[in-house]
């Protein structure tokens, strides 16, 4: 009796726990992806590392054999004459690779998740990278994103796959202190990797992966994960002759990622890509990730009533004067005209409303 109650109480737990591979293009290193891992690991995940030795940003999905160090890793993390592949001697799920973004999410994938996990992992995930918004992975930027790269790799090697990226923060040394943003970052993504998870298997459609991207964060805006809301979002423009979203806040077209970053408020944006292509996923494609995300997503308020909340309403007297008889009286009347927006609502709709949001 007292042991079904334990199997029963514990059961919720065990299938919480997520095999999962951990890759980026800022290196195995880098404060952000150990925050990450770290991050991860707390929340009850198993979590492998596998990373390039050296910082390989904006290396897309070029591949290559790993080859020996001529020269330290990043930040002096292993020194010159290390193999072509190596691992932390203390926590040998850190893994490094002496080659690209593609080639050590697959390293990950084929060789260390084995030995971990006794097979595949569940899900993949690349980042979070980090740099100003031209560093962020929005658009056409997932072309050449080494951290897309990674993330398109896994999928192309079956396993659902995530990259993430924020505006803030720089490529940092392990051994740098906490900044807010990268315990934001490392908690958001955690959350969005959980619930995904949570949804059950398959997690992703075949050749399907997640682009998460998150607004800045600074001592007064966007402090805490409680601020943020999700909004789903498609990667590029879409134009004359695109193919409908999926219907979703009123509307069959999705807004752009970066201009849900772009709004007011703090909007990430999760969009759903084919990960041969690195371009937008069908609507029937993005209607299985909004059932399996769908208790963290939010739609964008629409540009009018941003305005109207942001702005104070004027009252301004207008002076009529009528007279019918210049000799005998005159009625003054005082009129007061409200100023708000002019248009009409679906005029004005942006994000997953009626209007095109990519204008």
């Amino acid at each position: 009796m007292y042991l079904i109650i334990l199997v029963s109480t514990l059961f919720p737990l065990l299938v919480r726990c997520t095999n999962v591979v951990l890759s980026n293009d800022d290196g195995w290193a880098e404060i952000n992806i150990r925050t990450f891992y770290d991050t991860l690991t707390a929340a009850g995940d198993s979590v492998v590392l596998s990373a390039p030795a050296e910082n390989e940003s904006g290396t897309g999905s070029l591949d290559s054999p790993p080859t020996p160090l001529l020269s330290p890793c990043e930040f002096n993390s292993c020194p010159a004459g290390s193999p072509a592949e190596g691992y932390n001697a203390s926590n040998p799920r850190l893994n490094y690779v002496n080659s690209y973004p593609v080639t050590s999410m697959r390293y990950g994938i084929q060789a260390v998740s084995p030995k971990f996990f006794g097979g595949a992992p569940d899900i993949a995930v690349a980042g979070f990278n980090v740099g100003d918004p031209i560093a962020a992975n929005l658009g056409s930027t997932v072309l050449v994103s080494g951290t897309v790269g990674a993330a398109t790799e896994a999928s192309k090697e079956g396993i659902p796959a995530i990259a993430f990226s924020g505006t803030t923060g720089s490529q940092t040394g392990y051994t740098a202190a906490l900044q807010t943003y990268m315990t934001i970052y490392a908690q958001l993504s955690t959350k969005v990797v959980q619930t995904l998870a949570a949804s059950g298997p398959p997690y992703l459609p075949a050749d399907i992966w997640l682009n998460v991207n998150y607004p800045a964060v600074s001592g007064n805006t966007c402090s805490s994960v409680s601020d943020f809301k999700f909004v789903l979002s498609r990667i590029n423009p879409a134009f004359k002759g695109t193919a409908p979203d999926l219907e979703t806040c009123g509307s069959t077209r999705l807004p752009t990622e970066t201009s849900v970053l772009d709004r007011s408020g703090c909007y990430a944006s999760i969009s759903v890509g084919q990960a041969v292509a690195k371009t937008d996923a069908n609507a029937t494609e993005q209607a299985v990730v909004l059932s399996k995300l769908e208790s963290l997503l939010s739609c964008l308020p629409s540009r009018l009533k941003e305005f109207n909340a942001g702005i104070s309403i004027k009252i301004i007297p207008l002076i009529s004067v009528f007279s019918t008889d210049h000799a005998r009286h005159h009625h003054t009347m005082n009129e007061c005209l409200c100023l708000s927006g002019m248009a009409k609502d679906e005029d004005t709709m942006d994000g997953h409303g009626k209007f095109d949001p990519s204008v």
